[in-house]
């Protein structure tokens, strides 16, 4: 075997999906090239990739992935804390260790390279009619401190930007990576995202933070379900977010 051709050189610790299978294409590429003909080598690259193109469509949406993304905050946050806070912009969080139950979710697609706030506050600039403003909010324009730390908010971006699926108490219609929203008591809006586990009745988990910290549990009923979206809509691309 060649020196460096031992392994993946390119292949990050951690990776998405998509990214570790382009990784292991081009390498294979890379060394079937070095022993072959510059011709057998130009076919080699048409078959890599029009592979390419016919594999990573249909995997545009990590669900996977966000919800191990999720799933790692488990324990490492542990507090629940909805002060208002300056944060950076774009990728500002609070601290890990804290946090509400949509930083869940932007913790989650952050971790992907999906940045909710600069997403949210873009939107928002562009269609800031299309958003809510409750009088208690006391908005007068988007603020990316805090408006993609409000479920209505982040509900708006989903329906928006994402595919909107009517809520139901079939849990058939509920899959890894889906987010979901209710009002829980007294009448707060929450959200949270559905788990690649299920319970022994075959309800799916969710992850969420309800005032514990992050947590995965068997509450996707427990709730009036008020909202149910998959983000990227099918066929869609996941971008991160900009100014």
């Amino acid at each position: 075997m060649r020196p460096g051709f031992s392994r993946c050189l390119c292949a990050p610790q951690r990776e998405t999906a998509d990214k570790a299978l382009a990784c292991r294409l081009s390498c294979l590429l890379i060394r079937v090239s070095s022993r072959v003909s510059s011709r057998a080598s130009t076919c080699l690259l048409a078959c890599v990739l029009l592979s390419l193109i016919a594999v990573l469509p249909a995997r545009a949406a990590p669900a996977a992935d966000v919800v191990a993304a999720a799933r790692e905050q488990i324990g490492v946050t542990l507090l629940y804390d909805p002060s208002y806070r300056q944060l950076a912009y774009p990728g500002g969080d609070v601290p890990i260790e804290r946090g509400v139950c949509t930083d869940v979710v932007v913790r989650a697609f952050r971790r992907i390279g999906v940045d909710l706030q600069a997403l949210v506050h873009r939107d928002m600039r562009a269609a800031w009619k299309a958003y809510p403003h409750p009088a208690g909010w006391g908005s007068t324009r988007p603020d990316p401190n805090i408006d993609h730390r409000r479920v209505p908010n982040l509900a708006t971006f989903f329906g928006r930007h994402g595919q909107s699926l009517p809520p139901s108490r079939a849990s058939a219609d509920y899959a890894p990576g889906d987010i979901v929203t209710w009002t829980v008591p007294p009448g707060l809006p929450h959200i949270g995202l559905v788990a690649d586990l299920r319970s022994p009745a075959g309800v799916p988990l969710v992850i969420h933070n309800i005032g514990a910290g992050t947590r995965m549990e068997d509450r996707l009923f427990a709730w009036p379900l008020t909202g149910h979206y998959r983000y990227p809509a099918p066929a869609s691309r996941i971008t991160g977010g900009s100014r």
